[in-house]
């Protein structure tokens, strides 16, 4: 019963005209084409619904990259701005050393003075050599 031919496809034809009746068939074809017809939409709906998912899954995916790549760009921000920082308190610390040298090389005290106080009594005591 591999292939059916002809004279089977008329037998079941006229089995279903049998039991059926003429005027049942039409309404049969309408039904089936109705649910045939709904099937279709119910399909095209999943298909529908899944390439949204996808679509909603790849915009997800994207913002979260790009939120990592801010993130990543705002910390590599923060480290660069920590170490010019870190060298600017290194040059201070030297301009500090270097204003303290000269403090004591000039015979003035430089304990417990503030920069500027050093500044102004340096310059006083050079003004007066």
């Amino acid at each position: 019963m591999a292939f059916m031919g002809l004279e089977w496809i008329i037998v079941i034809i006229a089995i279903v005209l049998l039991l059926f009746g003429a005027k049942k068939i039409p309404e049969f074809a309408r039904n089936l084409g109705k649910a045939k017809a709904e099937f279709q939409r119910g399909q095209s709906m999943v298909e529908k619904e899944i390439r949204d998912a996808e679509r909603a899954e790849r915009e997800e995916r994207e913002r979260e990259e790009r939120e990592k790549a801010k993130r990543e760009a705002e910390e590599a921000k923060a480290a660069k701005v920590a170490d010019e920082e870190a060298d600017d308190e290194e040059e201070e610390e030297e301009v500090d050393e270097e204003l303290h040298k000269a403090a004591r090389d000039l015979g003035i005290d430089p304990e417990g003075k503030t920069d500027e106080e050093l500044k102004i009594l340096i310059k006083h005591k050079v003004d007066e050599a």
